[in-house]
This record gives C-alpha cells, structure tokens and sequence, in this order.
C-alpha cells in the first residue's frame, strides 16, 4: 500500500519520467536521497514497472487503430497459451487481453491503413491457433481520458 507520499511521486512519475529526482522531492517536500528511496522501493515492489515515451502513432503513419474481438474453439489451457504466443509475434499488436463475455481476447492493432490491415488480417489474424470468429471495429476518434494515475489516484478529469 502506499501513502499520500508515494502516490504523489507515482503521479509526478506517470507524467514526466524523466522528471529530475530533485525536482520530485521538491514537489513532495522530500530531501533528494530520500524521494530517491522512495522511487526505488516503489519499483521494487512492482508499483513501477517500467519508464518510457508514449509515442504519436498518427505521426508516425500510423493512422487506424483496430479492436479486434476474437473467440476461439475451446478453453483449454494450452490453446489459450499457444494462441497468446502466437499473438505476441504480430507487428502492430500492442494490447492482448482475455476478456469475459461472448468473445475470449480483445485485441487493439494499430495499422498504416486499412490496407495494412487487410494484410495483417489475411497473413497472421486469420491464421491464429483455435481462431474460430474474427470481428474487427475500427476507432473512429479516441476521447481523451484521464492519465492512469490521475484514474488510480484521482485527480483532474
């Protein structure tokens, strides 16, 4: 668990990882070695996994987003995990996720165009382990949202 101490450098965190640590001291009223404590207990306990950028896919080229709803033949063990490392191994796959309800996995692709994504489709989408149904909706606009941490923690909507 955290206190209000750690999840104040969680959200200074998820907003500049590149923050200096002086800088994130300062704004929780911390000394420079101990908000440095701080962080590295916050990573070693998992509550940090990870710094990197969020990248513009649109500038990029990047241009559609697709969300893929795919249900598979059966539930057994070691399809789901042949299918999941099958998955992994697709360019343009950034999120997978074994989701309740009428279809197993979730998938969110981001592709150059729809061209690009025919081409996913054909070559791997279609040709995953156990893949009985494949229905693809495409991402008209995202809606900003708020950050994860400010959805964790509250913050600005």
């Amino acid at each position: 668990m955290t206190d209000r101490i750690d999840t104040a450098i969680l959200k200074l965190l998820a907003a500049d990882a590149r923050a200096a640590v002086s800088q994130i001291a300062g704004s929780v009223g911390l000394s420079q070695s101990a908000c440095t404590r701080r962080i590295q207990a916050l990573e070693a306990a998992g509550h940090v996994t990870g710094y990197g950028a969020r990248l513009g896919h649109r500038g990029l080229g990047f241009r559609i987003t697709a969300l893929v709803d795919i249900t598979l033949g059966t539930q057994i063990e070691e399809d789901l995990a042949r299918f999941e490392a099958a998955v992994s191994r697709i360019d343009g796959v950034v999120e997978c996720a074994l989701v309740s309800g009428g279809q197993d996995y979730r998938l969110k692709i981001l592709c150059r165009d729809l061209d690009d994504y025919e081409r996913l489709h054909r070559e791997h989408l279609g040709r995953l382990p156990g893949v009985v149904t494949i229905n693809s909706s495409f991402v008209l606009r995202a809606v900003p949202t708020r950050s994860e941490a400010d959805a964790l923690f509250g913050g600005a909507a």
